[in-house]
């Protein structure tokens, strides 16, 4: 169900500006730009951010006739500075209504951004989030971007979700979202910081605190990662950044209430267990430990 245009004498349709980070995935990147493109209900702008990759994939964003703007950085941000600055240039230089992010591995399916404003226009309540449903290349729904159930929703909340065939969500991955601009500007931006690991649980709970968001599984696309895992799978060295990030998180972000933070410390501790259970370099994760608390109390 398209939005209400002018033309229809309803409010004038959102305006749409979808972001992609992009780093040395051409081949992927190409193929996320196509899916952009094949949409049953375009974006009204694409901007790719390229993370200075060193591939063909600034080539590929300037020659595609999908792409508004590419914005090249001098130096790799990170997934978290890639999303702040596409964010950043979606809304001041492109006017956004709404922001419809992804990484460069993501590929969405023709219907999947007139799913999530159809999931928006029908809801009776303002939602700042909208999340899409994420498979991996066999059809299955991936689990690294199974997007956290609002703990504590109310019954109406659950009843208006459910018959729109939707859930209530606290939080939800980078992986086709979408934002609307007013809480952007609101809460501002994702934290470059954050680099990698955690950048969007931090940036979706603040979003999410005092908002409502919504869990669209008719909104699919396809997450093409290498292996097929949720977030206890072994990080290896990386691990440190996830270790930093949480405890950023849980001490300096406004993004949880004090019972959350209780709730979403068991949860990462239970899972980091879990990951060094499952490692096959327990060595290294300590190494990535010992350095993650260390920079994340400093």
């Amino acid at each position: 169900m398209a939005e209400p245009t002018a033309a229809d004498g309803g409010s004038p349709a959102p305006r749409v500006v979808a972001v992609v980070v992009a780093w040395n995935r051409a081949e992927l990147l190409g193929r996320c730009l196509d899916g952009l493109d094949g949409q049953t209900r375009r974006p009204d702008a694409v901007v790719v951010i390229d993370n200075a990759s060193t591939d063909d994939s600034p080539r590929v964003a300037a020659g595609h006739p999908a792409v508004t703007e590419v914005v090249t950085m001098p130096t790799n941000t990170g997934g978290a500075g890639g999303f702040a600055s596409g964010i950043a240039v979606a809304c001041h230089r492109h006017g956004a209504d709404l922001v419809w992010i992804m990484d460069d591995d993501t590929v969405p399916g023709p219907g999947a951004l007139e799913a999530l404003l159809d999931a928006r226009e029908r809801y009776p309540r303002p939602t700042a989030v909208l999340a899409s449903r994420a498979d991996w290349r066999d059809g299955r729904e991936h689990p690294m971007n199974t997007p956290r159930a609002r703990f504590g929703a109310t019954r109406e909340q659950r009843r208006d979700a459910a018959r729109l065939g939707c859930r209530p969500i606290r939080s939800a991955s980078f992986v086709s979202i979408l934002l609307d601009a007013r809480a952007v500007r609101d809460e501002g931006l994702p934290l470059s910081d954050y680099f990698l690991w955690n950048d969007d649980f931090e940036y979706t709970t603040r979003l999410l605190r005092f908002r409502e968001g919504l869990y669209v599984p008719a909104s699919r696309v396809a997450h093409l990662t290498e292996r097929f895992g949720g977030t206890s799978a072994d990080p290896g060295p990386r691990f440190r950044l996830e270790v930093r990030n949480k405890v950023w998180m849980f001490t300096r972000s406004p993004a949880l209430a004090g019972w959350e933070r209780l709730l979403y410390g068991a949860s990462t501790l239970r899972r980091w267990a879990a990951t060094f259970r499952a490692s096959s370099d327990r060595a290294a994760l300590r190494s990535g430990l010992r350095r993650g608390l260390r920079d994340g109390l400093r």
